[in-house]
């Protein structure tokens, strides 16, 4: 079974911030056995539910926010960008997802 979690195997090179690397980690295991949807609307709402659940913001909030458990040291360690997840890594995942924009 091909799986959400499986549209975060290949990494992109640079992030927005270094907490995003984390995220980007914890999103992956999360998805792990979730079924990816027939469709990118349902596709985005569950990224976007994943998100809040692991940042507790939703992405609509473009605050920059620390998440201990995504610190690995360093200056801005922990930190994640909104941006990042909203404007580059969704749009990729959806694109790598293959499946149509608009509900069936």
């Amino acid at each position: 079974m091909k799986s959400i979690g499986n549209l975060f195997d290949d990494e992109p090179e640079s992030m927005g911030l270094r907490g995003d690397r984390g995220l980007w980690q914890a999103m992956r295991k999360a998805l792990a056995d979730t079924p990816i949807p027939a469709n990118a609307v349902d596709l985005q709402a569950l990224l976007e539910e994943t998100y809040r659940d692991l940042t507790g913001q939703s992405l609509s909030d473009p605050t920059e926010k620390h998440i201990p458990e995504f610190a690995t040291g360093g200056m801005s360690s922990g930190m994640i960008s909104p941006a990042f997840w909203k404007d580059r890594a969704f749009p990729m995942i959806v694109a790598r997802s293959q499946v149509p924009h608009a509900p069936d």
